[in-house]
């Protein structure tokens, strides 16, 4: 699938975070004074000063000047001033039709903020029907303007109100964290995933077995298609020595459910495989029809994702995704949700996969991997999973030892804001290196409603 990087030493400061008092009330209407990311309720994208400007950036946490101070304004009364962290006096306001960052004094830097359902607001200018929108370019600079979808903005918490994780019999699915290995078929165990030089460099160093008994329970897989079916390698097949076959991976990880009842598992695929073809791949895992679960038939996009406990008690317990295009599929005459794979887009949502290359600095931002579908995308009754990539273009075993002790830093001051929820996937390289069960572990102690 996509490259390196991983995990965890922030957990004071998440702790900190779990026990932090709500930033906003159920019943007000307009959120309590604190610290906010002002983001766009149609892009995911936050509003950061650059300079005299402020336009729409990828979410960089409490870097790039995306925090706003959201604080009452002198006059008028319901009004309201949102200064930049960064800045002292610098608030966010307008000249024109252009955002501007304008002094807190100013009467451009008043506006009226008001609810318009599903956690959105609008700010409006109080001397008239003009509201923060985003406006055209790259970055798109915001502006102001017309009332619309594009004026529809989250005011996400710095420090967002969190609950206990419920019990292990009452825990949802999209409430759980789960330890995913990025490309867990090129390990360089279980047989060969790439040209020899690529060998060199596996994305993890223990089998699939093993990495059950770790406590993996996500595995992203990269198939290509040969003339012996759907094959497991990075890139392509070509020159690749002891190819393992998708089902044969799939098979240890029904096996591994078979023998332990109440644990669940997820299989994404990197598809470049025909429908036909991978069909014929599953009907080869005996067993799976009996653990597989299927969202699209448990009522999920309408009721939301079931307990777990339940999941256990019905013995469907292996969720499998593709990223493959339905569109494609349709036009082809047969689509992979027809036997139990599911369109990822349709139930997931999922950052750029790569914080950089194996070496040197690293880029925390959470934006979304796919154009057009925001990390932030919900649905009525239904929330996607959000699936937090965190590893590099070239897996550099010292590089991941250190990224993976950063995991549960970058899930809280970065990710978890960008996608307003907690990640439910933490996707890494070298699993066996800086802990990130650790992450995990603590990720699991609460929920971000």
């Amino acid at each position: 699938m996509r490259t390196p990087h991983a995990l965890i030493a922030a957990a004071a400061a998440l702790a900190a975070a779990i026990a932090a008092p709500p930033a906003v009330t159920a019943a007000a209407a307009v959120p309590t004074t604190g610290g906010y990311y002002v983001q766009s309720a149609v892009t995911g994208l936050d509003a950061a000063a650059n300079g005299a400007t402020v336009e729409q950036h990828s979410p960089k946490g409490d870097e790039d000047h995306q925090r706003w101070n959201l604080r009452p304004a002198p006059s008028p009364a319901t009004s309201s001033v949102l200064e930049n962290a960064d800045t002292a006096g610098s608030c966010l306001g307008r000249s024109g039709d252009q955002a501007r960052t304008v002094a807190c004094a100013s009467p451009d830097a008043v506006w009226d903020i008001a609810p318009v359902g599903n956690d959105r607001y609008t700010l409006k200018d109080p001397a008239g029907d003009r509201y923060l929108t985003v406006g055209a370019g790259s970055p798109a600079q915001l502006a102001v303007g017309s009332p619309g979808d594009l004026a529809s903005w989250y005011l996400t918490p710095v420090d967002p109100p969190t609950r206990p994780m419920p019990s292990a019999d009452r825990r949802t699915l999209d409430q759980v964290t789960f330890l995913t290995a990025h490309n867990a078929y090129a390990n360089g165990v279980d047989g060969g995933f790439a040209p020899p030089f690529v060998n060199l460099v596996p994305n993890q160093t223990r089998g699939i077995d093993r990495q059950l008994a770790d406590g993996v329970r996500g595995f992203m897989l990269d198939i290509h298609q040969t003339p012996d079916g759907a094959i497991l390698c990075h890139d392509s097949c070509f020159l690749v020595s002891r190819p393992v076959a998708l089902w044969v991976d799939l098979q240890r990880i029904v096996s591994f459910l078979k023998a332990h009842p109440d644990q669940v598992a997820t299989v994404f695929l990197e598809d470049y495989v025909d429908p036909g073809v991978l069909r014929g791949e599953i009907t080869r895992v005996n067993g799976l029809q009996d653990v597989l679960f299927r969202p699209d038939q448990a009522g999920v996009r309408q009721n939301g994702w079931p307990k777990v406990a339940d999941m256990i008690a019905s013995g469907h317990r292996l969720l499998i995704f593709s990223d493959h295009d339905r569109a494609a599929d349709e036009a082809a005459g047969l689509t992979r949700d027809s036997f139990g794979v599911m369109y990822q887009r349709d139930w997931t949502v999922e950052n750029y996969w790569s914080m950089g290359s194996g070496i040197g600095t690293s880029d925390w931002t959470c934006v979304s991997r796919w154009g057009g579908v925001p990390l932030t995308r919900t649905e009525p009754g239904f929330d996607p999973l959000f699936v937090m990539n965190h590893f590099r273009d070239v897996t550099i075993a010292p590089t991941a030892q250190t990224d993976n002790t950063k995991l549960a830093d970058r899930a809280r001051r970065f990710c978890q804001p960008a996608a307003r929820r907690k990640p439910n996937y933490l996707a890494v390289d070298r699993y066996d290196l800086g802990d990130p069960t650790s992450a995990v572990n603590l990720l699991n102690t609460y929920t971000y409603p």
